[in-house]
């Protein structure tokens, strides 16, 4: 049955258009456009994270806060406070706090 989905999920992808740049998901301040309205998706909201720990000093890149949560938490602890990140954090870390 596993080898039955692999190829079916194979032939779908394959009819897929090509995706083009413009198709790509853009990103502003956390902020996605989505119907002509802004959203704050995870997505966009974990760029912003990784945006806001590198101008602290963090070495982090966003691709490590998308796919590893344990990486996730640590930036949360370490940059959670600032306001622009505070409620993407909370996902996280529920008890966060400001700075003390």
């Amino acid at each position: 049955m596993c080898a039955g989905a692999v190829v079916l999920t194979a032939l779908v992808i394959s009819l897929l258009p090509a995706s083009s740049a413009s198709a790509r998901i853009k990103c502003h301040n956390g902020y996605q456009m989505v119907a002509g309205s802004h959203l704050a998706t995870p997505y966009c909201q974990d760029l912003l994270l990784a945006h806001v720990a590198r101008e602290y000093g963090s070495r982090v890149s966003a691709k490590a806060i998308l796919y590893n949560p344990n990486v996730k938490c640590d930036v949360c602890r370490l940059v959670g406070w600032d306001i622009r990140v505070q409620e993407n954090c909370k996902t996280v870390l529920p008890n966060l706090r400001g700075r003390h």
